[in-house]
């Protein structure tokens, strides 16, 4: 027991001092922003007050919070900078709700204030930026949410159940996990939009609404039609979303506008799907699904075995 207990300490100073060290380190970069960026752009009235609000979101708030927490952790008092470091997590959520529309806003400004764009160009020639640019040191907040969890964690594995920081440590671990998920799910429903957004225009003309609150981008791909009537097969490039399954051939290759377009062919729903994997149709490799709908059946093709295994798993995964 004793030797157990020695080792959880040896592995708790250590994460203990890692903490510390990357924290000093974390407060060093946002200070870069705050400083030379904030503060000056503050007092030199380059951005209006909205403009610079939306640019760097609560960033002078998390710059305060690390403060307090690299100051608790130099003395060793972990308890209470890490309550002082939860009270303050929301400012990560928010900052990530805001992150998108802070680089949209900054490229913006880039192209039309010259005096920001001067200003930010002398200021990123600075030594202490190290060839940096503002638009590396913005995502900081979440990288650095991201290592708390790990921190957190590995001090609360190796801290006694009966020691008084156990449980400010697992209520860490739970905010931060927390905070985490939400901002996992803004990432996430940033990228399923720019998907959506991807596809939409991909398609041509308006007819097909792929963008619809609520709808997941699964996947997509090529696969050949096999129709029923003995006639050739089809290549079609199919998108897969959470409710729909979209069929589009390729326009014509001279086509003025279009000629790097698809054109859509169907839309089937998927809440009246049926799929099933038809065997000994294909003699050598590949495989061919069945997709059955109220008024229609697909019969859908591939000469390679891994991807049409992928296909029925993502179709039977979308229809359940």
């Amino acid at each position: 027991v004793e030797e157990q207990r020695a080792r959880w300490e040896r592995k708790r100073s250590r994460t203990a001092k890692e903490l510390l060290e990357t924290e000093h380190k974390y407060l060093e970069q946002l200070d870069l922003v705050v400083t030379y960026f904030v503060t000056i752009l503050k007092a030199k009235k380059t951005l209006k007050p909205a403009v610079l609000e939306t640019i760097f979101g609560p960033l002078e708030s998390i710059y305060s919070a690390s403060h307090v927490l690299s100051f608790h952790l130099e003395r060793g008092n972990l308890e209470q900078g890490l309550e002082n470091l939860c009270q303050n997590l929301d400012l990560y959520g928010h900052y990530a709700e805001n992150l998108e529309q802070a680089n949209k806003t900054l490229k913006e400004q880039l192209r039309k204030n010259k005096s920001f764009q001067r200003l930010k160009k002398l200021q990123e020639t600075r030594p202490q930026f190290q060839g940096r640019e503002l638009e590396d040191l913005l995502p900081l907040p979440l990288q650095r949410l991201h290592q708390y969890k790990h921190f957190f964690r590995d001090l609360l594995e190796n801290t006694s159940p009966d020691n008084s920081e156990h449980q400010k440590l697992a209520k860490a671990v739970k905010s931060v996990s927390e905070v985490s998920r939400w901002v996992q799910g803004i990432t996430e429903n940033r990228e399923n939009s720019l998907q959506m957004l991807r596809v939409q225009k991909l398609l041509k003309g308006k007819k097909t609404q792929v963008l619809t609150p609520g709808r997941w981008y699964i996947r997509e791909g090529w696969l050949l039609v096999v129709p029923s009537k003995g006639e050739e097969l089809k290549r079609r490039m199919f998108f897969l979303f959470s409710d729909i399954l979209i069929a589009a051939k390729p326009c014509h290759p001279l086509h003025l506008l279009n000629s790097h377009k698809l054109a859509c062919q169907g839309v089937y729903p998927l809440h009246q799907c049926t799929v099933d994997k038809v065997f000994g149709h294909t003699r050598s490799q590949g495989g061919l699904l069945s997709l059955s709908f109220p008024h229609k059946t697909l019969l859908l093709m591939s000469s390679d075995q891994q991807d049409i295994n992928d296909w029925y798993q993502s179709l039977t995964a979308a229809v359940r």
